[in-house]
């Protein structure tokens, strides 16, 4: 349904304006929203389904075209602004409550970028070690003593001013949420994620169940709105427009959790933005505006995060099975992940028509949120399960007959065929060797078929989309030159991954293979001639050798786009590299950058060698302060230890301490 909202949907163009003013000397942004008695329509505006502006009657909602925008924008900067109205507004926001499977699974997907799928396997390997509770549940509830321990810890780290004034205790509001386990924590000594011993993305997902549950004792957060609009006349009455800020006044638990985001210290700078001190009427310059061009965008896809979001909401699944649900349908290639985003197919469009052509009750939400229950109670022993299974199977329209019955009435070519209400003359069908489609031109009764090219999207197509396949189906392969140095010609093909440049025609023997680029994206093939193919046909193209392992460097494009590799060391080049041309210095800073979005320790201070291994001893400062490293073993350095008096044998001492507590040590001692 959200794909084809997405296919009916039609992107709507408006303007605004934008300007930068300042009062002695300190400048803040202002956007219009006001002419006259008239709201300047915005976003949410129009119909998302339709990309049209919402037609109310005795609309005061008026749509500025580019023309009326710089009419308005040439006034607002010839006449005197003033301060027409300020309103300020506390507001305080509470910690969200520690982790259940599904908020889990939401969280890593947003800040780690891990799938479901991953992330039960990372916290399943830490519930085996005893790092954390068990981690497939739908129970908020913390233990009394994992409060106890998460607020000793808040006072610890933070102090009595950042503890909340209680206990806080949390309940499920989750549909058909059974609570047969605590909430996901780490284990009740409370390890510090640095002192963990772990790496990688196992000590992203330990150090973010870590904040998350010691948030939950924390003070409610505080900060102060300020709202203030701005007046400037205009031949088509005043032009309001308007500034927000925002100042933290106590940041509470956010100094430990901040949902959504990877670094709480940074995200509480970058959620605050400051307005210089304002008073009614008092008068602000404007330093300089702009015209800005919006477009209005489809619905969004949804995320591993949003599509468990919803299974939970509707209750479909359970926290054993959110994970497999999401697995399924990639694995089964019903959609792609784009990202963040998970891409329905024409696989996953025919599939899902023919379920809901002839089985309309097994793919409804309400249906499989009964059938939910119904599994419940009888794990709960409430009632017995042969019954159930008897009828659902076996009865007057159970499985079995609606099965026979709806099997004689499916088409086989129509089950696998596609019809979109916006393109008429289009079938879509899903071949064995993947999508490919049939267009009939009218004008002549000609009829031209290929195969859809890979990762194209059903609500990426649209008639100029169409066109253009069509138009390079019947163009065939363009010769683009001659290779000068092999004297091979270089066509320009379009294929099942796109467009791409071949070097050499087709080779008598089948197992020789032709060297094929795809094209990059953002290049149009159209523009593509000899020289630019010769350079694509470079990738993947040396950069150099890697100054440390003397190793090559190169730049190539794959299919989740251009990147650059060193050892099986592969970075993705950000929007604003070319493939074509970046270099060794660009490479080496990508190289230089950490993998994965965690926060990473900085060393503070070499302390020397261990008397013992002749390892390197290093003082290191981690979210949590500082801590002392040797080869495995790290232990919390005393807060009322200075850096600069801390010395190695204090810290051998330490590190001797820590590792008689672990039961690693332990058990090989014993």
């Amino acid at each position: 349904d959200l794909e084809r909202e997405r296919m009916r949907f039609v992107s709507a163009r408006y303007w605004g304006v934008a300007a930068e003013v300042a009062k002695d000397g300190e400048g803040f942004e202002s956007r219009l929203t006001h002419l006259g008695d008239k709201k300047i329509a915005v976003g949410k505006d129009f119909d998302e389904k339709t990309g049209k502006l919402i037609a109310k009657e005795n609309s005061s909602v008026i749509l500025l075209n580019q023309t009326d925008a710089l009419d308005v924008m040439d006034q607002a900067i010839k006449n005197a602004w003033k301060v027409s109205d300020i309103d300020e507004k506390p507001v305080s926001r509470k910690p969200a409550p520690p982790f259940i499977t599904s908020t889990l699974q939401q969280e890593a997907n947003r800040k780690l970028g891990l799938s479901a799928r991953d992330t039960m396997r990372i916290a399943q390997g830490l519930y085996e070690r005893g790092h954390i509770t068990y981690m497939r549940t739908d129970s908020v509830n913390l233990s009394e003593s994992a409060i106890e321990s998460s607020r000793k810890l808040v006072g610890k780290l933070y102090g009595k001013d950042y503890l909340s004034d209680g206990p806080r205790r949390f309940t499920s509001k989750a549909k058909g949420a059974q609570e047969a386990h605590e909430a996901i924590r780490p284990s009740l000594d409370f390890t510090p994620p640095q002192e963990m011993g772990l790496s990688g993305k196992e000590y992203d997902v330990y150090e973010m169940i870590w904040m998350r549950t010691i948030a939950t004792q924390m003070a409610d957060s505080r900060q102060l709105q300020v709202s203030v609009n701005l007046e400037v006349p205009t031949s088509r009455g005043p032009a309001r427009f308007h500034s927000s800020g925002m100042k933290i006044l106590f940041p509470g638990f956010l100094r430990a959790y901040v949902e959504g985001h990877d670094d709480p210290t940074l995200s509480l700078g970058e959620r605050e933005r400051f307005l210089p001190d304002l008073k009614v009427g008092a008068p602000v310059k404007v330093v300089k505006a702009d015209v800005t061009e919006h477009e209005t965008k489809p619905p969004a896809r949804y995320s591993e995060a949003a599509l468990i979001q919803y299974l939970e909401k509707e209750g479909i699944g359970r926290p054993s099975t959110y994970a497999s649900i999401v697995s399924t349908i990639i694995d089964r290639n019903y959609c792609v992940r784009n990202g963040n985003a998970l891409v329905p197919t024409f696989t996953g469009f025919v599939v899902t028509e023919l379920l809901a052509k002839h089985f309309p009750d097994l793919v409804n939400s309400q249906f499989t949120s009964r059938m939910e229950e119904k599994l419940d109670d009888i794990a709960e022993g409430k009632i017995p399960h042969l019954p159930y299974l008897r009828e659902f199977y076996l009865g007057e329209n159970g499985l079995e007959n609606q099965v026979a019955k709806e099997d004689k009435l499916i088409d086989p070519e129509e089950a696998r065929s596609l019809k979109f209400e916006h393109l008429e003359n289009l079938d879509v069908f899903v071949g064995k060797y993947g999508p490919y489609f049939e267009y009939t031109d009218t004008s002549n009764g000609e009829i031209t078929k290929a195969s859809l090219p890979e990762g194209l999207a059903p609500s990426d197509l649209n008639q100029d989309s169409v066109q253009n396949l069509v138009a390079q189906v019947k163009k065939g392969a363009t010769s683009l030159g001659t290779d000068p140095v092999t004297q091979l010609p270089i066509f320009l093909k379009t294929g099942s991954y796109g467009p791409y440049i071949q070097l050499g025609d087709l080779p008598a023997d089948p197992k020789e293979k032709l060297k094929r680029v795809s094209v990059p994206k953002g290049i149009d093939p159209n523009s593509v001639d000899e020289a630019l193919a010769l350079r694509i046909l470079e990738l993947p193209r040396l950069l150099g050798m890697h100054p440390t392992t003397g190793k090559e460097i190169r730049a190539s494009v794959g299919r989740f786009g251009p990147y650059v590799v060193h050892e099986k060391d592969f970075r993705s080049l950000k929007k604003e590299d070319n493939v074509l041309e970046v270099n060794m210095d660009r490479a080496m800073e990508l190289f230089a950058q950490p993998k994965g979005k965690g926060r990473r320790s900085q060393v503070m201070k070499a302390l020397g060698e261990h008397p013992e291994t002749k390892s390197p001893v290093e003082v290191l400062e981690g979210p949590y302060g500082l801590y002392v490293k040797h080869e495995k073993t790290n232990a919390t350095i005393p807060k009322e230890k200075k850096l600069e008096d801390f010395t190695l044998a204090e810290a051998v001492v330490l590190l001797a301490e820590k590792e008689a507590l672990s039961p690693t040590k332990k058990s090989k001692a014993g």
